[in-house]
């Protein structure tokens, strides 16, 4: 059963899957009449610790201030594409830094969180293998439930233009 005081945590990287995961969170929560939080985790990549260029013009900056800006531009797309869902509105937002995994288990630890929801983009890369998914590692080691969104994808054609494959 669902609490209406535990909140329901949502943890987003800005891609269609995040997205998907953040609305269907947001009417999870809407229905049940629960808080929630959004969370971002900041991952300083070895090669890059500490900056981050945003584009080819843009100064090297320090990845939080860059992270803090896309996330959010982020919400208030979501907000504007989601205006009636009033969990989304009052959103509690959090941004940490640090590795995903363990940081989105340490927020929900911190905010007693009866659910955490999150997007899977689905690399199957060797690293992937190797070392797991964020979304798996959070399913395996959360102490509540998890739910993974994937955002629709479609059935056949390119990717980037949605055309269907053909032959020329």
């Amino acid at each position: 059963m669902i609490s209406q005081t535990r909140p329901i945590l949502v943890a987003v990287d800005f891609s269609d899957d995040s997205r998907a995961a953040l609305a269907w969170a947001s009417d999870l929560a809407a229905c049940a009449g629960a808080p929630l939080s959004v969370v971002h985790v900041v991952h300083e990549p070895a090669q890059k610790p500490g900056y981050y260029r945003r584009d080819p013009d843009d100064v090297v900056r320090p990845m939080e201030d860059v992270a803090r800006e896309m996330f959010e531009a982020f919400l208030q797309d979501m907000r504007a594409a989601l205006p009636a869902v009033h969990p989304l509105q009052q959103a509690e937002v959090i941004l940490v830094k640090g590795l995903p995994s363990n940081r989105i288990l340490e927020a929900a630890q911190t905010i007693d969180a009866q659910h955490i929801i999150m997007g899977c983009r689905g690399h199957t890369s060797l690293p992937q293998l190797l070392l797991g998914s964020t979304a798996d590692h959070v399913a395996h080691h959360a102490p509540m439930p998890v739910t993974v969104v994937k955002a629709p994808r479609a059935a056949t054609g390119d990717a980037k233009t949605g055309a269907a494959g053909k032959n020329d």
